[in-house]
């Protein structure tokens, strides 16, 4: 077991050694290619994005008000059961909202926005939808919902997008075949509502997680536009842009029932009353949706505010982005999320590739993923960014951590070939010692003295073979007590096989060559000018069969004594 563990431990450093400092670029293009996996294929990134911008978003503590001018009157269950004595469970009677429009425009407001899809006559009361349809008829800003199926069933549809009043084409048609093509939708029942020009769908697409996080602005139909009810009320009201995008990132106003709501029923019932409670200019130069919260009426979604959302609010949410233009703008490709994991990857790669402070690096790279965060979090709560970081703040903290797995291993390695580098079968190790000392009125700060050992490390690595390389070690001159008069210290040692005498000699020649060139490799360091460099060799052998430990003690307290007391051999 003994000797298994030896080869195990002489395998690993051998492989540490060969790979040096090449572990990290290989390391950064395995990543390099997961990432282009993970944006075309996993999209493991792409669901990490969506759960931080639900956390960020619902824990915002700047959210943007919803719009005054918005009100929501609300079919709630208090209101179906308020109505179902006279006019029976939903759905009621076209008449029953009818009256309650025709008394709605009474009071002259900016827009009355209905969330309730007339896909069918009501056969038991045509004297009430025809009343319903000439109060509609009599307006001049209702809107009505329209629902787009799904394209698997366009085939089945005789409705073609030309047969849509007040949609309009994106630009010249070249394919008349495909211009004419049936669509599956839905449209309201009534001619005064198709008439009226003032049409929008009224669809939620959730994310492939079931939350919604965007609503679809417009559907492109062969060359056709056909708006959703937020664009068209939006263009209505405020002349809103063309340039809204598709699909649009919600800026949530808040947790559900956050707008402004009026009960259906109480609405209702105060207009037919002679005394009024309700202030007479309620609706005046308001947007005011008509919809169902009720969760019998099943329009509840998953968002990121909520796990039951009323599809009403979410409307008037899309209603208010659209409005005031201030929806969420995100870099939701895949083009920024690989380039943002691979710069962040990349920079840490090079970072510890070039041998920088490994200390500085770890301090750097972690305020660096918290400024990340952080800024992301400050964005969105006070602007209309959201600065999508969490994908590649991933990856750049999986590069950081197995590089930093890497790099202990590598010192370990280094560690446990000093003290069981000896060959199967043999008595010992020969060691060779070489103390640098550097003396300075001042003790040199850790970036220098580990800028040193880098390029120490670096003159070794082009010197000889993996098993002919010594190792470089730091001992500070700011320990407390009498440690602190070791002053700073930097040593290098080779191992070999105590009766090689071939290897013997190669580690003198490098130690000899080291020395020669150490005042050239402290130059551009920073480290001062009157700095004086003393160094000496001193060879020595281990022996497996006594503690590693205390002969280690034992061989550096020798050459430091050699140092001091004899080092006028080597000057």
């Amino acid at each position: 077991m003994l000797k298994l563990k030896l080869l195990l431990n002489q395998w690993l450093t051998y492989i540490i050694r060969r790979l040096h400092n090449s572990f990290y670029l290989y390391l950064s293009a395995l990543l390099t290619v997961l990432v282009l996996l993970d944006a075309s294929v996993f999209h493991v990134g792409e669901n990490m994005r969506d759960r931080a911008f639900d956390m960020m978003v619902k824990n915002r503590i700047m959210a943007p008000k919803p719009d005054a001018d918005i009100i929501i009157v609300d079919i709630n269950e208090a209101s179906l059961s308020a109505m179902s004595a006279e006019y029976g469970r939903w759905p009621w009677p076209r008449q029953v909202l009818g009256e309650f429009l025709e008394n709605i425009e009474a009071q002259q407001p900016k827009a009355v926005v209905f969330d309730i899809l007339f896909s069918d006559a009501d056969v038991y009361n045509p004297d009430s939808d025809a009343y319903f349809d000439e109060v509609i008829a009599s307006t001049q800003n209702t809107f009505f919902p329209m629902l787009r199926l799904s394209e698997a069933n366009d085939h089945l549809s005789q409705v073609t997008p030309d047969m849509i009043p007040g949609i309009k084409r994106t630009g010249l048609i070249a394919d008349l075949d495909t211009a004419t093509k049936p669509i599956a939708i839905v449209l309201p029942h009534f001619e005064a509502a198709l008439n009226s020009n003032h049409l929008g769908t009224h669809n939620i697409y959730p994310d492939k997680d079931g939350i919604v996080r965007e609503y679809r602005l417009w559907h492109d139909e062969n060359g056709w536009v056909l708006p959703s009810l937020p664009l068209a009320v939006g263009n209505f009201v405020e002349n809103s842009s063309d340039s809204l995008p598709q699909n649009m990132l919600i800026n949530w106003r808040g947790k559900p029932f956050t707008y402004q709501f009026a009960t259906f029923s109480d609405v209702y019932a105060d207009m037919a009353s002679k005394v009024k409670k309700r202030p007479p200019n309620e609706f005046k130069d308001k947007i005011v949706i008509i919809g169902s919260t009720a969760p019998s009426l099943f329009d509840l979604k998953a968002t990121a505010m909520a796990k039951a959302h009323p599809g009403v609010e979410i409307l008037a949410t899309a209603i208010d982005n659209v409005k005031h233009n201030d929806y969420l703008k995100v870099w939701r490709g895949k083009t920024p999320y690989i380039l943002m994991s691979l710069t962040l990857v990349w920079l840490t790669a090079l970072a510890f590739f070039r041998n920088v402070d490994r200390d500085k690096v770890t301090t750097i790279f972690g305020s660096s993923q918290i400024i990340l965060i952080t800024l992301s979090y400050l964005a969105i709560n006070f602007t209309n960014t959201y600065l999508d970081l969490t994908g590649p703040i991933a990856w750049a903290i999986m590069y950081f951590s197995v590089a930093k797995i890497y790099a202990l291993a590598n010192d370990r390695a280094m560690q446990r070939l000093l003290a069981n580098d000896v060959e199967s079968g043999k008595k010992g190790a020969a060691i060779l010692l070489m103390p640098i000392v550097f003396e300075t009125q001042e003790p040199l700060s850790d970036s220098i003295l580990k800028k040193l050992q880098h390029k120490i490390e670096h003159e070794l690595h082009q010197q000889g073979t993996a098993h002919q390389q010594g190792t470089v070690e730091i001992l500070k001159g700011t320990q407390s007590g009498i440690w602190g008069l070791f002053s700073d210290m930097i040593i290098v040692n080779w191992a070999y096989r105590h009766d090689d005498e071939v290897a013997a000699t190669k580690a003198e020649q490098n130690a000899k060559k080291l020395g020669e060139q150490l005042n050239q490799l402290v130059q551009n360091t920073g480290i001062p000018s009157n700095t004086t460099v003393r160094y000496i060799l001193h060879a020595g052998t281990l022996n497996t069969a006594k503690p590693m430990a205390n002969q280690w003690r034992g061989l550096f307290a020798q050459a430091i004594i050699k140092l001091d007391i004899l080092e006028g051999e080597n000057q």
